[in-house]
């Protein structure tokens, strides 16, 4: 990390050491465990990994929206001065919306039905600001503008299934955006758009963070769009990030095998050689009984002995950039023995 990002206390979040599980019939499920993220004011975070790696349970648990049965059983989480772990549920109401926001992966089953998409928006309003039924309908009307949606005052009056699904998702951004928060979690934003509302989507966020110079987290597996938006990524894999650094970083010096086998996955499509793509090998993680060594190495083709039996260290690769493989372990043995 860089020298601003060393002193303590200067971070709009910091997720230190959360360990967070499901209590199951079939036994306890390690959702979250040891993951530390920090996040300065301004910054794009993306959170990226395959499904049931651990990104939403990351976002949801700093809004307190961890559904039962799961219980964060270690760690801290400080955001905009809050111990968010010790907050009561009023107290975290009223935190959400106002100083953090999400938008969730699917607008017509995140919109309600039966409301329109003026009472919805203006009930954010009204919740958490002093503005007046008047007020928050001209603010409900700025937002959609804001948001690039035309006739504001004919959508205000329209239900969530009389609007495209791009519109629905250009909706759910500004009720995200209503109260300007200091962070706004996108978790997979675009996922269930065409490719030209996905691109429409990322450059209105993207303009929208200059404007309001909020801080966002990014929630996806599409490599693709992280490397559009993102300053920082970090990749998550049965719970724990495996790798974290800049984009940079992460696309043109992956450090871990996991990281390598997304990025060799994608497809290029200007390739004039015609490279196959490598598929990861295996499945994912038992998350009942996850191996007691590093998570990927029943997967990992480079996988060593000490790999099953012993969880990796971090290995600081950069200020910014480090990851959990036991390979950079050996490196680092290796140069000092040459040495």
């Amino acid at each position: 990390m860089t020298e601003s990002e060393a002193k303590m206390g200067e971070y709009l979040l910091e997720i230190k050491n959360e360990r967070l599980s499901f209590f199951t019939q079939a036994g306890e499920v390690k959702a979250l465990d040891d993951v530390s993220i920090r996040l300065n004011d301004g910054d794009i975070l993306g959170i990226v990994g395959e499904s049931g790696s651990g990104k939403s349970v990351t976002a949801y648990s700093l809004m307190g929206l961890t559904a039962h049965p799961g219980k964060l059983i270690g760690g801290s989480i400080s955001f905009n001065g809050h111990q968010v772990e010790g907050m009561t549920e009023k107290e975290l109401r009223k935190m959400r919306g106002k100083e953090v926001s999400i938008i969730f992966q699917d607008p017509m089953t995140s919109l309600n039905p039966v409301y329109t998409i003026g009472n919805q928006i203006r009930e954010v309003i009204t919740l958490h600001t002093d503005k007046t039924r008047s007020q928050a309908n001209e603010r409900a009307k700025e937002l959609l503008t804001l948001v690039g949606i035309n006739e504001p005052e004919k959508r205000l009056k329209q239900y969530p299934h009389e609007l495209s699904g791009g519109m629905r998702q250009r909706v759910m951004i500004a009720i995200a955006l209503a109260c300007e928060p200091k962070l706004l979690i996108a978790d997979e934003p675009t996922t269930a758009l065409d490719v030209t509302i996905q691109a429409q989507i990322i450059e209105l966020m993207i303009e929208l963070k200059k404007k309001i110079d909020m801080a966002i987290i990014l929630i996806t597996h599409d490599l693709g769009v992280v490397a559009s938006i993102c300053e920082k990524i970090a990749v998550m894999y049965a719970g724990k990030v495996v790798e974290y650094g800049t984009a940079n970083e992460i696309f043109y010096t992956p450090a871990h095998e996991y990281t390598r086998g997304l990025l060799k996955s994608i497809p290029i499509l200007d390739d004039r050689e015609k490279t196959r793509l490598v598929p990861i090998d295996g499945v994912p993680v038992d998350m009942l009984n996850p191996p007691a060594g590093c998570p990927f190495s029943p997967r990992c083709s480079c996988c060593m002995k000490i790999c099953l039996t012993t969880p990796p260290p971090e290995t600081a690769l950069s200020y910014t950039h480090y990851s959990c493989c036991w390979l950079l372990q050996k490196d680092e043995f290796e140069r000092g023995a040459a040495i």
